[in-house]
C-alpha cells in the first residue's frame, strides 16, 4: 500500500514557556497602564510585544509520512460436537477457506483463522476463543470478527465485550462488527428430552420419582400437545408414559435390586427435527438397602466380641443388636439374676417374633446349654433358608455335648467338627486356598500373595477346630490344611463358619497382625448379599467409547464367552481374557451407540452399561439458529448470513472495507477502515521566518514612536 502524508501545526518554543508567558504578562500590564493613562502608542507597543512572544513560541508546520498497516479480521470456526450433525463441520471448514480467500482480496484486510474444538463440560465457547485470539492483536488493528457456527454458543456475554468495543486510550470507544455465518438454510427444529430431577440413590423395595420434560425447540407452540415417553429398564422391561410438551412430568419407578439400576428414556422423533440424539437419555440410580439389621449373640465374654461390636457399630448402614450370655442356665451359683443381667435376654422376642427382621445373625462362641429351644433354632434355620445370613465363630464350645452342630442348625452348617481330637492347639498362620485367591471375600486382602503358591504375610493364630467334613467353599485353611473359613449357600440364604475364635489376635498386632477388620467386614457384607462381593458376577462399564466387560468366577475353566447386545438390537459374542489366578476375566470392545447395552454369560448372569454424556450442555439444543448470536451481531453492527445446504459450495456474502457510515447486511459483511498506520518520516518548517517577525516588530516600534511624537 502507498505511503500517505498528513500536515499539522505545532509549537517549538525557543526559550522556556514560562519566560514567554512572563513577557506576555508584562506587555499586557504595560498596555493596560498606558491605556489607563492615555499614553500614546500603547497599542503599538503591545503589538510589538505580541510579535516577539509569537516569534519565541516558534510555530511550525509538521508534515508526517504514514505507512498504512493492514487490519486483522478474526475468523472463528466452530468445530464442537454439535457441528457433527448434517455435515456442519465440513461446511464450516469450507466456508472458512472461502472467507479467507475473499478477505485476502480486500486491500488492507488480513484474516486470522481460529478453530474452536469441543469443550469438556462447558459447551461451545466461541467468545472465550475470540478474546484469547485477540489478545496479541493491537486494538487499533482489529477490524472485527466472523463466527462460522451453527449458532449454538454457551458463553454469549450480556453486553458487547471489550474485544469488540476497544478504547483508544483517550476515552473513545470504537464498536467493531461481529458477523455470523450459520451452517444451514434457515431456522431448524429439535426435540430435547431433559431429566430435571433423578436421585442418585434410592432404597431397594421403595419407589423412586424422577422428573422429566420434553421441549420442542424452534417449533410453533401448541398448547396441550403431548407425546409418549418410553422407559426401558436394564432387565429389558419397557413401558410408556404420556408427557405434555414443555411441562415437567413426574414418573414413579420401583427400585428392584441393590447396585446400579439403568433406566433408558426415549422420546419419539419430532417430524423434521435436525437430530434425535438428544431425544434419549439414561438415568443411573444406585439401589441401596435400608439400614441392615444385625444380631450378635456372644457366649461368655471374650476378646472377639469387642472386635465385632466395634466393626458393626462403625458401619453407618448397620443397626446392631448385641447380647452377651453372662451365665448359662445350668450354672446356678445362687447369685440373683438381677445382679447378673443388665437386661433380660428376650429369647421369645428375638427368635420367635422378630427373627425374620435380621439380615445377619452372628453367634460368637455361643454355647447353647438349653438357652435356645429347638423350636427357636428351627426358626433361625428357616429364616436363613428364606434369605438371611448366619455367621458362626467356633471355639471350644463345639467340643461339648449338645453343641450347635447337634441341633437343627446342623442342616445348614457348612462344616462338621470331629468329635475326637476336635481342637488343634498349635501355632499356625492362616493360608488361602485356590478358591480363596479368587473369591472376593478373601481375594486381594492386605498381605495376600500376588502369586499362587506363596504364603500370606499374616500373623499367627494358636487354636482352631478340626472338621471331618465340609461343604461349600473353603477359602482359608489352618493346621494340616484343615478348613478355617467356609462359606456356603442354604437355599436363598448364606452361612459362614469361621472355625477359630482367635481372629482378634490380628487386631493386636500378633506376629505382625493381619487384615482382621477387612476380613470380617467382607464376610458380614457377603452374608448380607452386597453385590460387589458376589463370588460369580458380571460387570460392564463404558467410557470414552470403549466397553469394559469383567467377569468374576471362583471356578477355573476355559476362557468365558459373553453375549453383548447393543441398543439397536445387534448382538455379538466376545471371549474374555483371564487375568491370572484372580478369578477375573476381561475384554474391551467399541461401544459408541447411545442407550443401554446388555451383556449375558452362559451361567445366566447379566450386566448393563450405558455411555455417559460427555457434555450434556453441548447436545441440549442441536438446532442451527440465529436466535442466540443474532442479537449480539445486531448490537455490533454486524450481519447474519446462512450458508445454505451445499457443504461443498457454501453461500457467502461480500467482504468489504468501509467507513463507519456503511452498515453490514446479510449480503455484505463490512469492516471499518480504522486508518491503522506507522509513522515513517516527519519534517518540520517554521511558519513565521525570523526576518519577517523582526521586520514586523521594528514596524510596530516605529509606529509607537511616530504616535508618541505627534502633538
Amino acid at each position: 500500500m502507498p505511503d500517505l502524508s498528513r500536515h499539522m501545526m505545532a509549537l517549538s518554543p525557543l526559550v522556556p514557556s514560562w519566560c514567554i508567558n512572563l513577557l506576555l504578562a508584562a506587555c499586557a500590564a504595560l498596555a493596560l497602564w498606558g491605556l489607563a493613562r492615555r499614553v500614546r502608542g500603547s497599542v503599538w507597543r503591545l503589538l510589538a510585544g505580541l510579535g516577539v512572544a509569537l516569534w519565541l513560541y516558534n510555530p511550525q508546520r509538521i508534515t508526517e509520512t504514514w505507512h498504512p498497516l493492514p487490519e486483522t479480521a478474526l475468523v472463528v470456526v466452530d468445530q464442537s460436537a454439535s457441528m457433527n450433525e448434517r455435515n456442519r463441520g465440513e461446511m464450516a471448514r469450507n466456508a472458512a477457506a472461502s472467507v479467507q480467500a475473499a478477505m485476502n482480496r480486500v486491500p488492507g484486510l488480513v484474516p486470522r483463522i481460529v478453530t474452536v474444538r469441543e469443550a469438556q463440560h462447558g459447551g461451545t465457547r466461541l467468545f472465550a476463543a475470540l478474546q484469547q485470539a485477540a489478545a496479541d492483536i493491537p486494538p487499533s488493528r482489529l477490524a472485527g470478527a466472523v463466527l462460522i457456527t451453527d449458532g449454538e454458543d454457551h458463553d454469549v456475554p450480556a453486553a458487547v465485550p471489550d474485544t469488540l468495543n476497544p478504547d483508544d486510550g483517550h476515552g473513545h470507544r470504537t464498536r467493531l462488527p461481529l458477523h455470523v455465518l450459520l451452517t444451514g438454510r434457515g431456522e431448524e427444529t429439535d426435540r430435547h428430552l431433559r431429566v430435571l430431577q433423578a436421585p442418585p440413590f434410592a432404597i431397594v423395595g421403595k419407589d423412586v420419582t424422577i422428573r422429566v420434560q420434553i421441549d420442542d425447540q424452534g417449533a410453533p407452540a401448541q398448547p396441550g400437545s403431548a407425546t409418549q415417553l418410553t422407559l426401558t429398564q436394564g432387565n429389558g422391561a419397557t413401558f410408556t408414559r404420556p408427557v405434555k410438551i414443555g411441562e415437567p412430568q413426574d414418573i414413579t419407578l420401583p427400585v428392584t435390586h441393590p447396585g446400579e439400576m439403568l433406566i433408558g428414556l426415549s422420546a419419539p422423533e419430532l417430524p423434521g427435527e435436525v437430530s434425535t440424539r438428544n431425544n434419549h437419555d439414561v438415568i443411573r440410580i444406585n439401589g441401596v438397602r435400608d439400614r441392615l439389621r444385625a444380631l450378635l449373640v456372644s457366649g461368655t465374654p471374650n476378646q472377639g466380641e469387642r472386635v465385632w461390636r466395634r466393626l458393626l457399630k462403625a458401619d453407618p448402614s448397620v443397626d446392631l443388636v448385641h447380647f452377651t450370655i453372662l451365665r448359662p442356665p445350668d450354672r446356678d451359683d445362687g447369685t440373683p439374676l438381677s445382679d447378673l443381667a443388665l437386661i433380660a435376654f428376650p429369647v421369645n422376642e428375638l427368635f420367635q417374633q422378630k427373627v425374620g427382621q435380621f439380615d445377619l445373625i452372628i453367634l460368637d462362641g455361643f454355647e447353647n446349654r438349653g438357652i435356645l429351644p429347638e423350636a427357636y433354632l428351627r426358626n433361625i434355620v428357616n429364616h436363613i433358608r428364606e434369605g438371611g445370613g448366619l455367621l458362626l465363630i467356633g471355639g471350644p464350645e463345639f467340643l461339648t455335648p449338645g453343641s450347635l452342630q447337634d441341633t437343627p442348625l446342623a442342616d445348614i452348617l457348612p462344616a462338621h467338627v470331629t468329635t475326637a481330637d476336635g481342637m488343634a492347639i498349635q501355632r499356625f498362620k492362616p493360608d488361602l486356598t485356590e478358591t480363596g485367591m479368587r473369591h472376593p471375600v478373601t481375594s486381594g486382602l492386605p498381605g495376600t500373595p500376588e502369586h499362587a503358591g506363596s504364603k500370606p504375610g499374616w500373623g499367627p493364630w494358636y487354636r482352631s477346630l478340626r472338621s471331618d467334613s465340609a461343604r461349600g467353599e473353603v477359602l482359608m485353611t489352618g493346621p494340616d490344611h484343615q478348613p478355617l473359613l467356609v462359606l456356603d449357600h442354604a437355599d436363598k440364604g448364606r452361612v459362614a463358619f469361621l472355625m477359630s475364635d482367635q481372629a482378634w489376635l490380628w487386631s493386636h498386632g500378633e506376629g505382625g497382625g493381619g487384615p482382621q477388620s477387612e476380613l470380617l467386614r467382607r464376610i458380614s457384607h457377603w452374608l448380607m448379599k452386597e453385590p460387589e462381593l458376589e463370588e460369580n458376577q458380571l460387570e460392564a462399564s463404558i467410557a470414552a467409547g470403549q466397553m469394559t466387560i469383567t467377569r468374576r468366577s471362583v471356578t477355573t475353566g476355559p476362557a468365558p464367552v459373553v453375549h453383548v447386545t447393543a441398543p439397536d438390537g445387534t448382538s455379538q459374542q466376545v471371549t474374555l481374557d483371564p487375568a491370572g489366578n484372580t478369578g477375573l476375566a476381561r475384554a474391551r470392545l467399541p461401544a459408541t451407540q447411545d442407550g443401554i447395552w446388555t451383556v449375558r454369560d452362559d451361567a445366566g448372569h447379566e450386566a448393563f452399561a450405558a455411555p455417559r454424556a460427555e457434555d450434556p450442555l453441548e447436545f441440549a439444543d442441536l438446532r442451527a439458529t440465529a436466535s442466540v448470536l443474532g442479537p449480539m451481531a445486531a448490537a455490533t453492527g454486524g450481519g447474519v448470513h446462512w450458508l445454505g445446504a451445499d457443504a461443498q459450495a457454501p453461500s457467502l456474502p461480500e467482504m468489504a472495507m468501509a467507513d463507519g457510515s456503511h452498515a453490514s447486511s446479510a449480503s455484505c459483511f463490512a469492516f471499518p477502515a480504522r486508518n491503522a498506520h506507522s509513522v515513517s518520516g516527519q519534517q518540520a518548517s517554521a511558519v513565521l521566518p525570523a526576518w519577517a517577525m523582526g521586520l514586523f516588530v521594528l514596524l510596530m516600534v516605529f509606529m509607537a514612536w511616530w504616535r508618541e511624537s505627534r502633538p
